[in-house]
């Protein structure tokens, strides 16, 4: 999808790049080796000028952190600064030291604020950098901060745990190839988080129908079990993840526990409690509600639009997309359509 164009002779420099890790568990850098397209060895080799990655380089001490320094004084203004977890602030900052400089500790806080203060772009990747995430949970006692806390200059959130490749690469090659993309109110790029899971769900027609399931393993909506897709907005449904996007949680019958947004973990705890409310453009009701009145209306509207295209075989394909190992699902749905027909 990101293709990135061969480069057999050099056409424009790279972009010198510097990813710091902080507080972090350093699941985004390796979810973001491991893209497929473009790859990893290809961004390296034709896109970025990887000046300095925490995760994978073999410099360390002053060599490491004179990289650093270096960035600083031949590429103000043109780098691009990626951020991975939280930049904790108490004592100091000394919970989270990324190298040493001149026999002194050179603290996240540090190198945050001085590198960011010269970047041309900050990205925050994974939702520790991003909104804090585990690193910043209840009790915090490092003083936790996300990278936009303790920066002047726009950062650009790409949150996910971990990320998913696509959203970073993809949001790094738009950053090159075509300047900043589009964000929402919390910083994140409208390409991969403008839409709720719950609209894109492969499983929306059973929480439309109130087919929930009981426990985490069934194969119906999982909202009843803890699923946070209403209020979560990311294209996981339809980009999946494994590589060869091959899925995700909800379609491995775990529910989605809305890890991408700001008030991840602790504002979404317990993760297999539903959510008490469900809110909609200009209204708040229920779960069951909603499931109430989307079966009402589709037993209503049937006869009106639904008929034709029930005919045409097209809400079939539509239920199928997605569940090609839920034989069961499609069989109760297909019994609901036709007791929906004899009603009529």
């Amino acid at each position: 999808m990101f293709k990135v164009k061969k480069a057999g002779k050099q056409s424009r420099p790279k972009s010198p790049l510097l990813w710091l890790g902080t507080n972090t568990c350093g699941g985004d850098a390796l979810s973001f080796m491991n893209s497929l397209d473009p790859g990893y060895w290809d961004v390296l080799t034709d896109l970025i000028d990887f000046r300095y990655f925490y995760l994978n380089m073999t410099a360390e001490g002053d060599m490491a952190t004179g990289i650093l320094d270096d960035a600083m004084v031949r590429w103000p203004g043109k780098y691009i600064l990626v951020v991975e977890g939280t930049v904790p602030v108490k004592s100091n900052g000394l919970y989270s030291v990324v190298g040493w400089r001149n026999g002194e500790p050179l603290t996240a806080l540090q190198a945050v604020q001085e590198l960011g203060a010269k970047a041309r772009h900050v990205i925050a990747v994974g939702t520790c950098a991003s909104f804090g995430g585990p690193f910043a949970a209840s009790p915090n006692p490092t003083g936790s901060l996300p990278v936009q806390s303790v920066l002047d200059n726009r950062v650009i959130n790409v949150p996910g745990c971990p990320v998913n490749p696509d959203w970073m690469m993809g949001t790094l090659v738009h950053l090159i190839r075509f300047g900043e993309p589009k964000l929402d109110s919390f910083g994140r790029p409208l390409l991969f988080y403008k839409e709720t899971i719950h609209n894109q769900c492969q499983r929306r027609h059973y929480f439309d129908n109130s087919i929930f399931a009981k426990q985490p393993g069934e194969p119906w909506c999982l909202y009843k079990v803890g699923c946070k897709g209403p209020d979560t907005f990311a294209d996981c449904p339809n980009r999946q993840w494994s590589g060869e996007h091959l899925s995700w949680p909800v379609k491995a019958n775990a529910p989605c526990i809305g890890c991408v947004n700001p008030e991840f973990p602790d504002g979404n705890a317990p993760f297999f409690e539903h959510l008490s409310d469900v809110y909609l453009p200009g209204t708040r009701v229920t779960a069951n509600r909603v499931g109430a009145i989307t079966a009402a209306a589709t037993a209503l509207g049937i006869g009106a639009h639904l008929t034709g295209t029930i005919l045409t075989g097209r809400l079939a394909s539509t239920y199928k997309k997605g569940f090609s190992g839920t034989k069961k699902g499609l069989k109760t749905i297909g019994k609901l359509m036709q007791g929906l027909g004899k009603k009529r």
